[in-house]
């Protein structure tokens, strides 16, 4: 895996920071500095780290590849809502004009689409006093949208149509699947152009990164939820509080939301298989669970159990980002335990709660506001020193450049077997595993 930035040339222009931080060499990173994939290693094995498994820092440049006054950036949102799009939109306006004195800053609307010249959207011009405020707001005053992203020939002409130097793409696996091809492809046709990413993936799973600006927001908005669904359980007799969160293919939403609202007694994840019936059963379990203590709480991540639901693969549909579109386990658990405990002659009290679009609309907490912030202005200090085809992250609390190739190359789910899987069983009490066999 190559873990090094590629650079668009030699960065021949100062930059207007040095004068705001004059004499404060800490204010800049030095180009080259670099730390650790793997901080961790066995004392009587010693440790040989190689260069090969290292992120850039992340930082301002005190030499620039792009003339501010010549240069007009671009920013587009794509896929799904999440929370802090508007903050992160807001920081790069605010470091682009009040910090580079960029020539221009424009909106792109509704994702790549807003590329294409076909479909006809005009970009809007970005200014302090536009986006002053947007960050108190869910949502993204760009709009956005999925798909779009497949023909870079017609995105770059549109780019150089506008004049564009610096494109910044937020968004997540597939969007930065599109922001990597066009890198590429304007490298390949030698034009300067910047493509730097901030990952948007409320379910945190893009690899590489220690989380992603969102996530946070979400995972704590969804305690709501579990709260409400415990009261909601504790209120009845043999009560039942199912939520189902966000999590496709990765459950860090519903495992870090059941670790933060420790009154979950089951937490079902994309990343762990379970049998409904037989005797080391989910149903067994929660039967035995009501005999005991009169109530439960269930949270389901939307990926989890997928494979114990009907689908014809011959017939799969997917959306214009080219995600699977998912069964509904919520609806599907919370008619299957009605039925289950139907046939057993169990009086039940089964609330279902999927607070799915209320948490993807939030506006984002104080310290993921802080997250968005400092990302915006990582992106731009790497995009204005010629930096291409990266996304900025955080590795071990220090911000990075991550290579889009390698943060795209797996998706991140819950590991199994580390010790935030084990905290999770402990704090809910679910046995180790819930399969037959």
């Amino acid at each position: 895996m190559d873990f090094h930035i590629k650079n668009l040339g030699k960065p021949t222009y100062k930059s207007p920071l040095v004068e705001g931080y004059a004499g404060k060499i800490s204010a800049f990173v030095e180009e080259g500095k670099r730390t650790f994939y793997k901080t961790t290693f066995f004392e009587d094995k010693g440790s040989r780290s190689k260069i090969e498994e290292s992120f850039e820092l992340a930082g301002a440049r005190e030499s620039i590849f792009f003339n501010p006054e010549n240069t007009r950036v671009a920013i587009v949102t794509c896929g799904g809502l999440c929370p802090g799009l508007n903050d992160v939109i807001r920081g790069i306006v605010m470091e682009c004009h009040y910090r580079y004195n960029v020539k221009e800053i424009l909106g792109i609307k509704y994702g790549y689409n807003g590329l294409d010249p076909d479909i006809g959207y005009e970009p809007v011009v970005l200014t302090p006093e536009i986006v002053k405020d947007i960050h108190q707001e869910g949502g993204t005053i760009l709009g956005s949208s999925r798909g779009g992203g497949d023909d870079m020939e017609k995105l770059l002409n549109r780019l150089l149509e506008l004049d564009v130097q610096i494109l910044f793409t937020i968004g997540g696996d597939g969007t930065l699947r599109g922001a990597h091809e066009l890198a590429e492809y304007a490298i390949s046709k030698n034009v300067p152009l910047s493509v730097v990413g901030i990952p948007k993936t409320i379910d945190n799973d893009i690899s590489y990164i220690q989380r992603s600006f969102g996530f946070e927001t979400a995972f704590s908005k969804a305690v709501e939820s579990i709260s409400a669904a415990h009261t909601e359980a504790e209120g009845a007799p043999n009560g039942i509080g199912l939520v189902k969160l966000m999590g496709r293919h990765s459950g860090f939403i519903a495992a870090n939301a059941t670790l933060a609202m420790s009154h979950v007694n089951f937490l079902l994840l994309p990343e762990v298989s379970f049998d409904l019936y037989g005797d080391n059963g989910f149903f067994k379990h929660l039967e035995t669970r009501l005999k005991n203590r009169n109530h439960a709480v269930i949270v389901a991540a939307e990926g989890a159990g997928q494979d114990l639901m009907d689908s014809d693969l011959a017939n799969v549909k997917k959306d214009a980002s080219g995600n699977v579109v998912l069964n509904d386990i919520g609806l599907y658990l919370r008619d299957k335990i009605k039925a289950y405990f139907k046939e057993k002659k169990i009086d039940i009290n089964l609330k279902y709660i999927d607070p799915s679009y209320i948490i993807r609309s939030t506006a984002a907490t104080p310290n993921d506001s802080i997250f968005c912030i400092l990302l915006a202005q990582f992106a731009v200090h790497a995009a204005m020193a010629g930096k291409t085809d990266m996304i900025v992250g955080m590795w071990n609390n220090i911000y990075t450049h991550v290579p889009i190739e390698v943060a795209i190359s797996k998706r991140k789910t819950v590991n199994t077997n580390s010790r935030f899987w084990f905290n999770i069983l402990e704090a809910t009490g679910q046995p180790l595993s819930m399969k037959n066999d």
